[in-house]
């Protein structure tokens, strides 16, 4: 777009009225009474590599053991990291229905504000922008700080004051990029893909290898000893799909892909299959040298294959790993930080945050906010048991969105669906999405599930209170707020979407 795509705001916002903008509070004397869109600048080399990007992040190379743990043999662990695969493509041949039909940014979101109403959406924003996304930025933030301080602390644990230091580093460097240019952060997304890929290539070359080499033991009687019930099933799949989430980032960013009705199903339908055989075969590379007693005891297991295939070059495993999570960390900000972006646009956040950079067409706000809460998960001690109780949210909401493209073909059928996938798959991601979030509160319940899903439920309070109501002092807090942000920030209003 550029310079062009500026323009002068035309008369007063319509906000004022209905609560859903503080615009119209903004002082007169602004300079900046223009407005701006996010512009296309993502292809389908970008958004193949922001899907394979995001996903391949720490998991696969650190500890794809918690599925061995739930199935107990090879087997069933291989085929299990093949339909977590198979799963994640069909919930994300869905959301490219979803996505086609509704070209809006933020994920989630917007289909679930089309569907269902403001509060499911509003319910997902608070959850996913207070604590699901941010906290798991933090968690991949420390895990690239853990591998790329290990080298200096040869022997010992690096001490946590370095880790969280060099984590909030990576924070701060991944937001102020994305800030700065939506193809500087697509330029940085690719390499580090490219990187990542490296290594996981080297994994699956030195595997094949060692397989032709006869290297075979570990794959002989490979169902016995397996623990296959329905509780375990589900836990082994819950493990991998965690694995794989990331499978739904580009739309986050519907907005800004070029050609999005050919280049999101695309994207999906490459990356998300190449994941899943990355997968299937770094599993299969590790069962080379390990048996499934020593994989379990492995903490690092790609770190374990590479001092036993790769020494004395074992120590490009740590280095391409921390390549790996670093640009994990960088996908999850680019998109995540549209979700705020689009949150605040439809009055659900500050409407500050829905404000783009005038200079770098950037949301700049949104991504600002997004990596000072991720700096805020960092302070505290170990948050992965927090990550762990929330990440069932995470399929509540799937399931919902999934629910949402069933009532919709029903509900919105002149709607335009360039993507029309048979009913049967989102009928079938959705009775999964319920079984995810189901088995482990029966297979292992805890109090902590019970707080999550009051946390969430919380929301409800503070939509009645701040969006339904609309109290007015909220804005009388908010207005010099926005104005000073936005002088700071050089940031404008984005513009009215049209339908």
């Amino acid at each position: 777009m550029g310079e062009e795509s500026l323009r002068k705001r035309k008369g007063e916002d319509k906000g004022g009225e209905d609560g859903r903008s503080i615009q119209s509070h903004e002082p007169q004397t602004m300079n900046l009474q223009k407005q701006a869109n996010l512009p296309p600048g993502v292809g389908l080399i970008s958004g193949i590599c922001m899907i394979v990007g995001t996903i391949i992040g720490s998991g696969i190379f650190v500890s794809p053991k918690s599925v061995l743990a739930n199935v107990g043999a090879v087997g069933p662990c291989l085929t299990i990291w093949a339909a977590c695969g198979i799963l994640a493509t069909l919930g994300a041949l869905c959301f490219a229905e979803l996505g086609t039909m509704i070209t809006k940014s933020g994920g989630e979101y917007p289909y679930l504000m089309e569907a269902f109403g403001p509060i499911p959406a509003f319910l997902f924003s608070w959850t996913s922008l207070i604590v699901t996304k941010p906290s798991s930025f933090a968690i991949i933030c420390l895990s690239f700080a853990e591998y790329a301080s290990a080298p200096f602390y040869p022997g010992c644990d690096p001490p946590q004051v370095v880790i969280k230091c060099l984590a909030a580093a990576a924070i701060v460097v991944i937001t102020i990029v994305n800030s700065l240019s939506v193809k500087l952060g697509s330029y940085l997304q690719n390499f580090l893909t490219a990187a990542k890929m490296i290594i996981v290539t080297i994994i699956i070359v030195s595997g094949i290898v060692l397989l032709a080499q006869g290297r075979t033991e570990n794959f002989k009687d490979s169902f016995k000893d397996s623990k296959i019930s329905v509780s375990s099933i589900s836990l082994a799949f819950y493990n991998g799909l965690w694995a794989y989430d990331g499978w739904n980032q580009l739309n986050y960013i519907t907005e800004e892909l070029k050609n999005p009705y050919r280049n999101l199903p695309l994207s999906i339908i490459i990356g998300i299959p190449l994941v899943t055989v990355c997968y299937v075969l770094i599993n299969i590379s590790y069962f080379t040298v390990m048996t499934s007693t020593e994989l379990l005891q492995s903490q690092a297991v790609a770190v374990t294959f590479g001092d036993r295939v790769l020494y004395p070059a074992s120590w490009i495993v740590p280095l391409f790993v921390a390549f790996s999570t670093i640009g994990s960390a960088n996908g999850t900000c680019f998109t995540a930080g549209r979700l705020v972006y689009v949150a605040g646009r439809e009055g659900h956040m500050l409407k500050v945050l829905s404000y783009i950079s005038v200079k770098r067409l950037t949301p700049a706000p949104a991504i600002i906010f997004y990596g000072a809460i991720a700096i805020i998960y960092i302070i505290p001690g170990d948050i992965d048991t927090l990550i762990n109780y929330f990440s069932f949210a995470v399929w509540i909401f799937y399931g919902l969105t999934i629910l949402a493209l069933i009532v919709m073909r029903f509900t919105r059928k002149e709607l335009k669906r360039p993507i029309r996938i048979p009913i049967i798959i989102p009928v079938i991601v959705t009775l999964v999405s319920i079984l995810l979030v189901l088995a482990p509160i029966i297979s292992a319940p805890e109090l902590a599930y019970l707080y999550c899903v009051l946390f969430i439920l919380s929301g409800l309070i503070v939509y009645v209170l701040f969006v339904h109501f609309k109290f007015n002092w909220p804005q009388k807090i908010s207005k010099p707020i926005t104005m000073h942000l936005q002088m700071l920030l050089e940031v404008v209003p984005a513009e009215e979407v049209t339908e």
